[in-house]
């Protein structure tokens, strides 16, 4: 039982990722207000976000960059031994991602505007009632 306990305690962040996955999943599903949805989609990205970059930390790794690469070095001493530095492509990775969830939030944000101004309404069970009254009108 200690044994899990210390496991739990060791890895307290991706224990904070995963609580912050299921709020933002469940925020997504649960809820029917399209700005709910819009916010848990946002908490859900942003802990795979740090999910991602908590799996390039390595605990007593250093950044990967060589000192005076440019000469008056033996090829020996330019030897890069790979299990002593961070890998940054995670981290590279993931500033893609957050470019990504801030274009996604822009767009949703302009399209629950829209919505609203057209239907007055961000619930999801008004906007298919009034989707559908407009549709039999027509």
């Amino acid at each position: 039982m200690s044994d899990i306990l210390s496991l739990i305690v060791a890895k307290y962040n991706f224990w904070l990722y995963i609580i912050l996955m299921m709020i933002g999943l469940y925020a997504m599903i649960a809820k029917n207000n399209l700005m709910k949805k819009l916010v848990g989609m946002n908490i859900f990205q942003t802990a795979i976000i740090l999910f991602y970059v908590s799996i390039g930390y390595k605990h007593g790794a250093t950044l990967p960059i060589i000192q005076g690469g440019h000469g008056g070095h033996s090829a020996h001493d330019a030897v890069i031994h790979a299990a002593d530095y961070i890998n940054p492509l995670p981290h590279v990775l993931m500033l893609t991602a957050i470019v990504m969830s801030v274009a996604t939030f822009g767009v949703a944000m302009a399209l629950c505007v829209r919505i609203y101004q057209r239907y007055q309404t961000l619930e999801e069970d008004e906007l298919r009632m009034r989707v559908s009254e407009r549709i039999t009108h027509e």
